[in-house]
């Protein structure tokens, strides 16, 4: 009988598993017949409208997300579109005769604040084609204010609420929690500005880290408002006047003070619409989704020989990583291949990075100078550049920041937990350590560091400090003095990174691509992507592989505390970092 029920169970199970896996490999039929229709170049009104409504994602590169919940069987596909993408469409759209002009509904901004900045630019670039930006919102705030205040027409709706406050940044403080749980953080740094480790070392922002923090809003704001101001009626000092005193009550407070133009319903943008295009009925209206004409307009010619690499430095810097972050292994392994690929006449380092670790971000900056020997390195810089970005890409030719990008950062750090309270007063553990020598036991988390043990590791740090700002240097053709006035770890933004000479130009990628293409002397070239994106396919199949691993460890629970346990053991001992203080969303 026991036999009977074992070959019954296993029947059952063997057909539930041919089940899931014959339904993945139809969904992924599915998938790869849609990739095959949607790889068509999409078909485009003789006349329409240009439509920016926002809907997608703005990344950095593209990236259709697919996953496949292991438990619900849902599956997540959705997709954005790349900001080159996005700013070379409207620099395309300037010149061609069947876009009328640009209708944008802001309200929802998926994307980070330089990537706002970029296509806010390339909007003012469109308009001084003599095409017009209309810009149509229910509802508007800091960025999205920011970004319709470029058009010629801005229209609110009668009922839209007006939330511009000014921008903020936000920090949580952990000692009272941590020394509640018995945990003391042992913290050794050099920069007096370098505050990555404040939340877990103190209750109070310090008096430094309180200086750079408004500094930097402050000239990402200041930025903002010139802008704005420059495109309404109005000076940037009584924006902010305005704003100190609340006065935005809504949306005829708005028009009042010439915030917007117009207080429409969406009836009366589509009437206001069909005058501009020119037609008397909505349904004549002819509107091409950003993203459907970059695909169709925006081309790379596949007949030129000669190539510009794009390569996107996207995430934390570690040493082997997932594809959220920067593996320097696998990014090292691309900066030699490109080296050597005779057809790659310039790069453009795309970086996005707040920094990571040391080792890793040393070995990425030794590609880059081996590749910058052989050909130009271009460096772009979008929300973030710092500290472990800004190591890597120091000593490329030039620098394009935008006036909102957070860079600088210079200075190191390093945290040692000692979680021997923890272990036994909270947990009732007792940990023993059995050492071979004196301090064996030092980076084992588990007992506070001896007075000779903070200053060794205060020695390498300041060592590694010191290498940092020597590279910053020599990159930068300053003197070492010079670049520990502006470091000790203090973030910038791109505007005052600009003057204090960190970055080179004013500028996003598609001008840090045209720059490459000068220093390299191409009239004709095609741009190649690094990291290559991963195909629906790949990514499917990985789904499948995660979704088989998933399932094992949710049926093995001791298979789940050794995956937990493994990765605690990887995370002993002591990594330097050089890294944004905070996680930064300025809105």
């Amino acid at each position: 009988m026991k036999d009977f029920l074992k070959v019954l169970l296993a029947s059952f199970v063997g057909t539930i598993l041919a089940f899931l896996i014959f339904g993945f490999i139809g969904i992924g039929m599915l998938v790869g017949l849609a990739s095959l229709g949607s790889a068509e170049e999409p078909i485009i009104a003789k006349e329409s409208i240009l439509l920016l409504d926002f809907k997608a994602p703005v990344t950095e590169q593209k990236g259709d997300k697919f996953a496949i919940n292991p438990i619900t069987g849902d599956i997540d596909m959705s997709g954005s579109i790349p900001l080159y993408s996005v700013v070379k469409a409207i620099e395309v759209a300037a010149e061609d005769p069947g876009i009328k002009f640009i209708y944008m509904t802001p309200e929802s901004l998926n994307m980070g604040i330089s990537q706002i900045e970029e296509v806010r630019d390339a909007l003012k670039k469109f308009r001084s084609s003599g095409k017009a930006v209309v810009s149509y919102s229910t509802d508007l705030g800091n960025d999205s204010y920011y970004l319709a205040s470029v058009a010629d027409k801005v229209i609110l709706n009668p009922y839209g609420d007006i939330f511009i406050l000014g921008l903020s940044s936000n920090m949580i403080f952990f000692k009272d929690l941590l020394d509640r749980l018995g945990v003391d953080v042992q913290l050794i740094k050099h920069g007096k500005y370098k505050a990555a480790a404040e939340p877990f070392v103190q209750n109070e922002i310090s008096a430094e880290n309180l200086e750079q923090n408004k500094r930097m809003l402050g000239s990402i704001w200041n930025g903002w408002c010139e802008e704005i101001a420059e495109s309404r009626d109005f000076t940037s000092e009584q924006f902010n006047f305005w704003i100190d005193n609340l006065e935005f009550k809504g949306a005829t407070s708005a028009l009042e003070k010439g915030l917007v133009d117009e207080l429409w319903y969406s009836d009366q943008v589509v009437e206001y619409l069909c005058s501009l295009f020119g037609v008397t009925e909505s349904k004549d209206l002819k509107f091409t989704p950003i993203g459907k004409y970059s695909a169709a307009r925006v081309k790379t010619d596949l007949r030129a020989k000669e190539k510009i690499a794009v390569v996107y430095a996207n995430g934390e810097i570690v040493l082997e990583g997932s594809d959220r972050s920067i593996s320097a292994v696998k990014f090292s392994q691309t900066l030699e291949k490109i080296r050597k690929d005779s057809t790659i006449k310039a790069v453009v380092l795309r970086v996005n990075s707040p920094g990571g670790g040391v080792t890793a971000s040393e070995m990425i900056h030794r590609e880059i100078s081996l590749l910058k020997e052989v050909k130009p390195v271009i460096a772009s810089y979008g929300d973030f550049a710092a500290s472990g970005g800004y190591w890597i890409s120091a000593k490329a030719d030039k620098i394009f920041a935008n006036k909102s990008t957070l860079t600088g950062s210079i200075g190191v750090f390093a945290l040692i937990p000692n979680l021997n309270k923890t272990m036994e007063k909270v947990l009732h553990i007792h940990p023993v350590a059995i050492t071979t020598n004196k301090h064996g036991d030092a980076l084992s988390g588990m007992r506070a560091l001896a007075s000779t043990e903070k200053e060794y590791l205060q020695h390498m740090v300041d060592k590694t400090y010191t290498n940092f700002t020597t590279l910053v240097a020599t990159s930068r053709n300053m003197s070492v003095e010079q670049v520990d006035m502006i470091a000790q770890g203090r973030v910038w933004a791109g505007g005052d990174a600009l003057e204090i000479g960190l970055a080179d130009m004013e500028g996003g990628l598609v001008d840090a691509i045209s720059y490459a293409a000068e220093m390299a002397g191409l009239s004709k070239y095609r741009l190649v992507e690094y990291p290559q994106v991963k195909t629906t396919l790949e990514k499917f199949m990985e789904s499948l592989s995660k979704t088989g691993a998933d399932i094992a460890t949710i049926a093995d629970p001791f298979a789940y505390i050794e995956r937990c346990y493994s990765r605690l053991k990887e995370a002993t001992g002591v990594i330097h970092y050089a890294r944004l203080p905070i996680e930064y969303d300025i809105r």
